[in-house]
Order: structure tokens, then sequence, then C-alpha cells
């Protein structure tokens, strides 16, 4: 398939994919030239990376692949063992609704996934995107996969004006036209493979690009600023305080947090509510037993995707004898790498100089 491009050369799904077979990344979850992909790395692959780049993902996949190599070790692993395998890469409702969808896809599919977009998507936590990557990458079906690499290239290609996310249908609809009856699962992965190596947010390498004579943008010399985007609104600061306990005997006091919401079911040392209104002062009403708790200097910052968070960290070193609050288990420093601690925890503790 070709989209005309005013009078300039028309954008072409064979350049791009004679452009893939040169220069395709090699990656841990993606199949070889002439191998079948596996639709279980493929879906696990794309769940990491949803707000987490290549780069990071790559060792988190490797490790949790090792501990969990197909859907039903996966299924029948506890949930515990899976959000501590996660911890780290955050947005940790895609580690529970990955647990989910492990157990439907092995009860009610035999451990196949299925090979339709619609059968996907009625699978727990799978959306529109990776509906049509693992439907594309996994079974060379007709699908598209747009994420933040495609609606870059796409946008540029048609100097699309309309801001993002309001353009998604847009770009969704000329990837549709753009992919060719053969190999569409090898077209999707070219496609990010484009907008990761060479349609880059900065410095886009345009002369090495197959569909640089077709870019709208480019021959505007106006390729850094698409796609275009609203403007983006930021969360107010919220702050609270952190509590950590440590054991004569070495153990850390810990809890977890509710299994639904923000960080749901991960763990934590005790705290405050975190609010705009937060008052240091008055902190230790918070706190989760008496004790002689002393106010580390400095704080503890980390940034959520709709807020950024500041967290005084006090810190109590109490008897072995020290019972345990409701809700609380102690737990040894020397186990705290198998507990599912969010990062922004790992850095309470390491602020405590825990770890």
């Amino acid at each position: 398939m070709t989209i005309e491009t005013d009078d300039r050369p028309m954008a072409d799904a064979a350049a791009l994919l004679a452009w893939y077979d040169r220069h395709r990344r090699v990656l841990p979850w993606r199949a070889r030239p002439g191998e079948t992909a596996d639709p279980y790395r493929v879906w696990l692959s794309e769940i990491m990376l949803q707000q987490t780049t290549v780069q990071t993902v790559k060792g988190y996949f490797e490790r949790f692949l090792a501990r969990f190599p197909t859907v039903e070790t996966l299924a029948a692993a506890p949930v515990e063992a899976v959000m501590q395998a996660w911890a780290g890469l955050g947005y940790y409702s895609r580690a529970r609704n990955l647990h989910a969808c492990a157990k439907v896809v092995a009860s009610r599919h035999g451990g196949r996934f299925p090979d339709d977009e619609s059968a996907l998507l009625a699978l727990p936590g799978i959306g529109a995107y990776t509906a049509g990557a693992v439907a594309a990458i996994a079974f060379d079906r007709p699908a598209v996969a747009v994420d933040g690499n495609v609606e870059r290239v796409l946008s540029r290609l048609m100097a699309l004006e309309e801001p993002l996310p309001r353009a998604k249908p847009a770009i969704r609809a000329l990837a549709l036209a753009l992919m060719p009856s053969a190999r569409p699962g090898d077209f999707a992965q070219a496609l990010m493979d484009l907008g990761a190596t060479i349609c880059t947010p900065k410095k886009p390498a345009c002369a090495l690009c197959p569909w640089s004579p077709p870019c709208r943008a480019r021959a505007a010399g106006t390729q850094e600023t698409f796609p275009r985007k609203e403007a983006k609104k930021t969360g107010s600061l919220r702050m609270g305080a952190a509590f950590v306990a440590v054991r004569a005997d070495g153990h850390v006091l810990l809890r977890d947090r509710p299994p639904r919401g923000l960080l749901g079911g991960m763990a934590e040392v005790p705290g405050s509510a975190w609010s705009a209104a937060f008052d240091a002062d008055t902190a230790l009403a918070a706190a989760p037993f008496d004790a002689r708790w002393r106010r580390l200097p400095g704080n503890v910052r980390h940034v959520f995707t709709h807020f950024p968070l500041e967290l005084t960290v006090f810190r109590a070193d109490v008897p072995t004898r020290t019972q345990v609050p409701e809700g609380g288990r102690w737990r040894a420093l020397s186990d705290l790498a198998g507990e599912a601690l969010p990062t922004v925890m790992r850095k309470v503790l390491a602020h405590a100089a825990i770890e």
C-alpha cells in the first residue's frame, strides 16, 4: 500500500520493509528472520514496554522469563511472586493484570493465546494497542499497533496538525492504510524500529530514513515539531511521611498496600497519607507505634505519572522484642530483595541507610 503526499513520491510499505530487513533491531523477545514468533514472549514484552524503555525492559524481561518460562508457569505462580519479579518496573497494575491474563489463557485457552484482536481484547489487561501488537507480531494478522514511535513517524510523514491525543484515530487510520497485505507483523515492528532508531524525538536522521522523500514535515524542515501535543497538565505536589523502623536483630517493618489503586498490592514501610496539605511537624501522629523517631535530613522525591511526591523520612531503631503493629510484618534486611518494593520505597530505605 502507498500513500500519496502532494507532489512528492509516495510512502511505500515495501521501502520500509526493505529497510527493516537490513536494520531490524535484535531484541530478546523478537523472533529472528525465519523463526516463528512466540506469542507468550510477544505479549510479555508488550506489557512490559508500556511506559518503559526498551533498554530498561531487556534485563527485566530476561529475568522474568527465566523465572516464568511459559504462560502456564506464570499462571501457577502466586501473585506475590509476580509482583516481586516486577518490582522496579512501575505501573504495578500491569503486573496484576499480567497474572490475571495468564490465568485466563491457561485455564480457558489451553495455554495458547487467541490469534485475533477481538479475542485478545477480551483478556484481562489487554487494550487496543497490545491486542494489535500481539495479533500482528505473533500471528501475522492484519492489525496495527500504534505506540509513541508510530505516532511520531506517521504524524511527521503527513505533517498532522491535530495534536495528540485527538490525532490518534487519524494516525491509526493512516497505519491501516499503509499496512501491506503480506508481512503485517514485520511492518508493525518496522514502524516501531523506524521511530526508535531513525525518526527520533530530537535530531532525527532523516537522511537515513526510507520515507524521507515523501515526508511532509521533513520537506518543510519542521520534523522536530511533530507530533503536535496538547499542553500537559502537571499534578500538584503531594507530600507525606515514611517511617523506617529497624529492629535490633536486623529486621525492618513493612506492610502491604491495598490491592487496588496506586502501587496496589506492593510492599511499603508504614507512612502517612500523601496530600498537598501534609505538615511534617505533625507527622509523628501517623507513626506505626511510639518510639524514638528521628527525622532524617533531606527528603525523598519521586515522580508518578500524575503527580510528584516528596516524603519526609523518619527512622527508629527499636529492641528485638518490639511487637509488630496490626497490618505490619517484620522482614529481615537480608531478605528485602525478595519483597515487591516499588522504586519509591527503595529510595526511602536507601535514604534511611537500609539498602
